[in-house]
């Protein structure tokens, strides 16, 4: 499990959960989980065309990644975020049904950018991951008080001269780049999972915006790690592993702070 074969494995791995957990934070904290499930989803469409033109589907994952952003983003302009976000991931699974129809012997590539392929992955893999990792991290640290303060307050943000529009627009294209980095990975429909998971199990253990993003990227670094091992050591597919830990953590998170906020209130009731 820690031999030279298994090494690409660990750093991928390591660097998805990285940018996951961060990115996931800021999802959350946005009510953007929608466009949090919709984006790399709907990428898949651009990994589909890619392998049909003989490209590498990485290139056409980044391609509609971004175009997804963009579209969410101007959409939202004339529709509401929930509605534009709709919009814009139909048309996305739409394209790529036809991609997919056009295509032969895409099966398997399917099913590894869908549910990811993390083992036996190649350096040539890596190095984009981790490429895109750093600079998706970098723009974070770069944003992270406009961001923070457009996702809290975002009224008074706006009065500042933060503007909620392109706070959003910055974000969406972040979110971009992370699903460009982690569906090769973790696949696409087990990406919200990653992304979503922690962070929400995080925001309910505590308030603080820095304690919470670092403890959802520590929780989905733990995710990853327990879902490579146990899937290494069962055979199973490697997705299952990181929807069900994931979940396992929203769900003790939940229960974490219902009974922190039990405690609260048995403490401020008055003696008898």
């Amino acid at each position: 499990m820690f031999g030279p074969l298994m090494i690409n494995t660990w750093i991928a791995a390591t660097a998805v959960a990285v940018i996951a957990g961060m990115t996931g934070f800021f999802a959350v904290l946005r009510g953007s989980t929608f466009a949090a499930h919709a984006i790399p989803n709907g990428a898949f469409a651009g990994a589909a065309g890619a392998s049909l033109l003989g490209l590498n589907p990485f290139a056409g994952l980044a391609v509609f990644s971004l175009a997804g952003a963009l579209g969410i983003a101007g959409l939202s302009r004339r529709a509401r975020s929930d509605v534009a976000t709709a919009l814009t991931f139909v048309m996305m699974l739409g394209i790529g049904a036809l991609f997919v129809s056009w295509s032969t012997g895409y099966a398997q590539e399917a099913y590894s950018l869908l549910f990811g392929e993390v083992f036996g992955i190649s350096a040539d893999q890596v190095r984009p991951i981790l490429v895109l990792g750093a600079l998706s991290v970098a723009a974070i640290g770069v944003m992270f008080r406009p961001l923070m303060f457009s996702s809290v307050l975002p009224e008074i943000a706006e009065a500042r001269g933060v503007r909620a529009r392109r706070m959003e627009l910055a974000f969406l294209l972040i979110m971009a780049l992370a699903t460009s980095m982690t569906v090769p990975v973790v696949g696409a429909l087990l990406m919200f999972s990653l992304m979503i998971g922690p962070a929400a199990a995080a925001r309910s253990v505590t308030a603080r915006p820095a304690l919470a993003m670092t403890l959802s990227v520590a929780i989905a670094l733990v995710t990853v790690w327990a879902a490579i091992a146990i899937s290494y050591r069962s055979d199973w597919p490697l997705g299952f592993f990181v929807g069900v830990i994931g979940a396992g953590f929203f769900l003790l998170g939940r229960a974490y702070a219902a009974i922190a906020r039990s405690a609260r209130t048995a403490a401020a009731r008055p003696a008898a």
